[in-house]
């Protein structure tokens, strides 16, 4: 459900953190001069293509999901017509200290993108480039167009999380909690509890009826 208009003008903000995992305060933040007309999200699938010899066709086999990209363009405007005189070299310098190279941590900072509902971004700047396009007799660029390339990136803990991946050819790791079985963790991963044996011989199980606690049991792929 979309709510309803605010009347408020919310800024596109990107917020930069000197953390993977993105805790605490953001350390800088760039707000838009006028938010953008026009946001591309794109993403691609990668496959393997299984293809027996003889044939025409071919199967594709789900490989990954590449990391997603998100493209906009910021407009800045320093010659007032818009209300709202900008230093333009000023805007353009912000963000490129919140989106470029951090020294403290040797890397580019870690960026979330936000604005209004669209879902929190958690990115990295891919690229870059600046358009100036009026300039004062003196040089003064007057006008600029930053348009940016960002993508996806979380940490491991947030990816998996996301993901949530159950599928029986994915290697699984369980904490036992008590009262759990063996052959019920082996039928809701793979469907199968037959499986049961080649889970604890995998283990090094002895006494697999008898799980203890607050151990971790490796799932590795299996094929019923």
């Amino acid at each position: 459900m979309i709510p309803a208009p605010s009347g408020r003008l919310e800024k596109l903000r990107i917020q930069a953190f000197a953390t993977p995992d993105y805790s605490g305060a953001p350390e800088n933040e760039f707000l838009a001069y006028v938010n953008p007309s026009e946001i591309t999200l794109a993403y691609e699938i990668e496959y393997d293509a299984a293809q027996g010899s003889g044939t025409t066709s071919s199967r594709m086999n789900f490989k990954k999901l590449k990391p997603g990209d998100l493209s906009l363009s910021f407009f800045i405007d320093g010659t007032g017509a818009s209300g709202r005189p900008a230093d333009v070299q000023a805007e353009v310098e912000k963000f490129q200290q919140v989106t470029a190279y951090n020294g403290a941590i040797h890397r580019t900072n870690y960026l979330k993108v936000v604005w209004g509902t669209l879902q929190v971004k958690r990115c990295v700047l891919k690229s870059a480039s600046v358009a100036y396009k009026l300039f004062r007799p003196d040089g003064v660029p007057l006008r600029a167009v930053i348009t940016a390339t960002f993508t996806d990136n979380s940490d491991d803990q947030t990816r998996v999380a996301m993901a949530q991946d159950q599928s029986p050819d994915l290697t699984h790791r369980r904490i036992v909690k008590a009262g759990d079985r063996l052959a019920a963790m082996c039928q809701k991963i793979y469907g199968d509890p037959r499986l049961y044996l080649r889970v604890a011989a995998a283990n090094g199980l002895d006494d697999f009826r008898q799980l203890v606690p607050g151990t971790e049991i490796y799932f590795p792929p299996l094929e019923k």
